[in-house]
């Protein structure tokens, strides 16, 4: 007669030998289960390895394997000549009880503090969800561009060299690595800048670089200018230091200087956030003449500028315009940038260019915030800089892009006509769009959702001046340019043809 821990066995254990996972496994999980639910207890001695085998109908081997198994994890102990017999695994910690404690509480945690907390007002999140089949951006690269074996093979080189293990194991010192060397020669030969790795740091991107600067910058009640319609995220940064935000109109000229001049000057401010290659969102450029009136402010009234230059890499016609940081002979200008917008997110960095008395300072803010860094990142961007692949990549995407550009304007004209207004960019991957007659943003959005487009609620611009959205198409072939364009013009004609009823 069968022992009831064989018949147990025999009846309650299932396996499946077509599954990826092993036999042995799928069984010695089974056992786990029948232990901690009391069927098996403790001190119970288990049928021999021949004995399972026949029971399971699996070779020995796979017995002794299932028995090997639950032992390293604890659950049995196998005795030479005596047999396998359960255990219970030592609890790794012990459990605090107090007399206070519920009954349920054991196996429940905290919904909230027990001591005051004040969440962050100004650091909402805006990410939204949707199912809609493509989506429109502020204007991010293809990662379909980006050739994944190439990738594969310059990380995997990166992480074999020699000298990677010796940086991660040696004491900081005054050293520049070779990244920052690369880094700097690569920004002087394409930025126009001339500076060392003194004048350097990099971060993990564009907006963790906003963030350093801001704290070692602002405090509370500092002033702040930026456009009149601003990039959302450096705003919440601003606020999130305690800075007053102050709004300077744009035009086609870019931020208007003269406003400054007349309207600011006469009381401290402490900074002024642009970007001046292309604004954010209309995508204007900061003309040359405003540029010099701008660094002549500053350097008048002491005031800091902030040069968000995001991207700078994507070019189309013509010279890119220089950073206003390469003329700034004052230290007035801390420029922030982006390297690597051909290659993966995890692969691109952000950087902070500044008199060298704020960059040692920013490098000690980071040692608390990102002490590791990401060496095997940086010895790739190395290569990649010294033997010229980023650059090889940046001129082969600007090509697409481009095309896809000119795509792209060609269908707004032929589905909307004078129903949208733009200006077609020089470069960058986004577009601004003007509606004319003014329609209501939301309910636009809401339609094209329907319609497998979904529009951020941060890309929609409506104000008493403004009905416009900021259209990044560098993410979109073709094909799917012309799909969403009509989608937007399905989208349009819905929410004419509401207003029309409504005013009737």
């Amino acid at each position: 007669m069968n022992s009831p821990v064989d018949e147990l066995i025999e009846t309650l254990i299932d396996f499946d030998k077509t599954k990826s996972k092993p036999v042995y496994i799928q069984v010695a999980e089974q056992l786990v289960n029948l232990i901690q639910r009391g069927y098996i207890l403790k001190g119970t001695r288990l049928p021999g390895t021949r004995v399972l085998s026949e029971l399971l109908q699996v070779h020995r081997n796979t017995a002794v394997a299932i028995y090997d198994e639950l032992a390293s994890q604890g659950w049995v102990g196998i005795l030479p000549n005596k047999g396998t017999f359960v255990l219970l695994p030592e609890p790794k910690t012990a459990a605090i009880k107090a007399l206070i404690t519920p009954v349920d509480g054991v196996t429940t945690y905290a919904k909230t503090t027990g001591f005051v907390f004040n969440p962050a007002l100004h650091l909402a999140p805006t990410q939204q969800l949707t199912k809609a089949k493509y989506s429109i951006n502020d204007g991010k690269p293809d990662l379909r561009l980006h050739p994944t074996f190439q990738f594969s093979r310059w990380y995997s080189a990166a992480m074999k060299r020699k000298p990677l293990i010796k940086k991660w194991n040696r004491d900081a010192d005054n050293d520049f690595s070779n990244f920052e060397i690369q880094l700097s020669n690569f920004l002087n030969a394409t930025r126009g800048f001339y500076i060392s790795p003194n004048n350097l740091v990099n971060t993990r991107s564009t907006e963790m670089s906003l963030y350093v600067v801001s704290q070692l910058l602002l405090k509370q009640g500092d002033v702040v200018l930026v456009g009149e319609l601003s990039n959302y995220a450096a705003n919440m940064i601003f606020q999130q230091v305690g800075a007053l935000i102050k709004t300077v109109p744009v035009d086609a000229q870019g931020l208007d200087i003269d406003f400054i001049e007349t309207h600011y000057t006469k009381h401290p401010i402490r900074c002024v956030y642009l970007c001046a290659h292309r604004d954010y969102p209309t995508t204007k450029t900061l003309s040359a003449e405003r540029r010099l009136q701008l660094l002549e402010l500053a350097n008048t009234y002491g005031f800091a500028i902030i040069e968000d230059d995001f991207d700078y890499d994507f070019q189309f016609d013509g010279s890119a315009m220089l950073p206003m940081a390469s003329s700034d002979s004052n230290g007035n200008v801390i420029y922030l940038g982006k390297l690597g917008q051909s290659l993966f997110p995890s692969f691109q960095t952000g950087f902070i260019i500044a008199p060298k008395t704020v960059i040692s300072e920013a490098k000690n803010y980071l040692q608390l915030l990102d002490k590791q860094g990401d060496l095997i990142q940086e010895q790739m961007l190395s290569e990649l800089i010294a033997e010229g692949e980023i650059y090889r990549l940046i001129k082969k995407n600007i090509i697409v892009y481009k095309q896809r550009r000119d795509y792209l304007c060609a269908q707004l004209a032929n589905h909307f006509g004078a129903e949208l207004q733009w200006d077609m960019p020089s470069g960058g991957l986004a577009i601004w769009l003007q509606f004319k007659p003014e329609i209501s943003l939301v309910r636009f959005a809401e339609k094209a959702e329907k319609y497998d487009v979904f529009i951020p609620k941060t890309l929609l611009y409506q104000t008493k001046n403004t009905c416009a959205i900021r259209f990044g198409f560098g993410h979109l072939n073709e094909t799917e340019i012309e799909r969403v364009v009509g989608a937007l013009k399905l989208a349009y004609n819905a929410v004419l043809t509401e207003t029309k009823q409504v005013h009737k």
